[in-house]
């Protein structure tokens, strides 16, 4: 299977600091990957790299087999790839609908064609099985779990393959965490590519795939999540070594 995103020797430098030193990540379609690290191990960084807010000073970016140039978050989303900040980047006196064509509004003549806007918003919604009583609301009066259903939705409706995920639940009480970890599924299901960046390691184990640790800038290893347990990780993310008998995974599809 061709990876839908392959990082290759990402190296960034800022001043006297080498921020990302010789990474490489890959990510297949219908995987979830999870990214994990101490703040300042490099993670939010390299997905910085991948959206286009950073260039990275050398390395390489592929998009399904084919070497791309990302320069811009324009780029970015003209490849497919969403990101999520954990701010989820919503204005919060708008409503639902104005949020998903946020900046890229559809009009009819010289007038917003706010009918087929939110026509389309609902229907993107529901074929995730996400439900919001009403896309008429400011997503200020949502609660976490409806905002980050509004900037998925958003992400899905134009035609992410690859969405990037900081922090989702950080906010988040269990049953919306629980949902939000269903819909992550959902899109898995649909063959989207997700990087879940995460602290809370009972979230990355329940819904990753594989997971990348990272420590200083550098990439520690890269596991199957079925081959290792909540101890091993924690002495990647601390000690920044393999543990011991676990094969690496650093290029291998996910396996059902």
């Amino acid at each position: 299977m061709t990876p839908l995103i392959e990082m290759k020797h990402i190296s960034l430098r800022f001043g006297g600091n080498q921020a990302l030193k010789d990474v490489s990540v890959n990510l297949y379609p219908g995987e979830v990957l999870g990214l994990l690290g101490h703040n300042g191990a490099g993670k939010s960084t390299l997905i910085k790299v991948l959206s286009g807010a950073y260039q990275a000073d050398s390395g390489q970016i592929f998009v399904e087999g084919q070497e791309v140039q990302v320069k811009t978050p324009q780029d970015s989303q003209r490849y497919g790839i969403e990101t999520i900040y954990q701010n989820l980047a919503l204005a919060d006196n708008l409503d639902a609908v104005a949020n998903v064509f946020l900046g890229r509004e559809k009009v009819r003549g010289v007038a917003l064609d706010e009918d087929t806007m939110e026509l389309e918003a609902r229907n993107v919604l529901d074929r995730l099985r996400i439900r919001i009583p009403s896309l008429r609301v400011p997503v200020q009066n949502m609660s976490g779990g409806q905002r980050q259903s509004v900037a998925i939705g958003r992400a899905i409706y134009f035609k992410a393959k690859c969405l990037i995920m900081d922090e989702p639940t950080a906010a988040l009480g269990p049953e919306e965490t629980r949902k939000v970890g269903e819909l992550i599924k959902a899109l898995k299901s649909e063959g989207v590519g997700i990087f879940l960046i995460s602290h809370d390691l009972h979230d990355v184990f329940d819904l990753s795939d594989r997971l990348t640790v990272m420590k200083n800038g550098a990439v520690v290893g890269t596991v199957n999540t079925k081959d290792v347990t909540h101890d091993d990780v924690l002495g990647m993310i601390i000690g920044g070594v393999m543990p011991k008998g676990v094969p690496s995974a650093d290029d291998q599809a996910p396996t059902a």
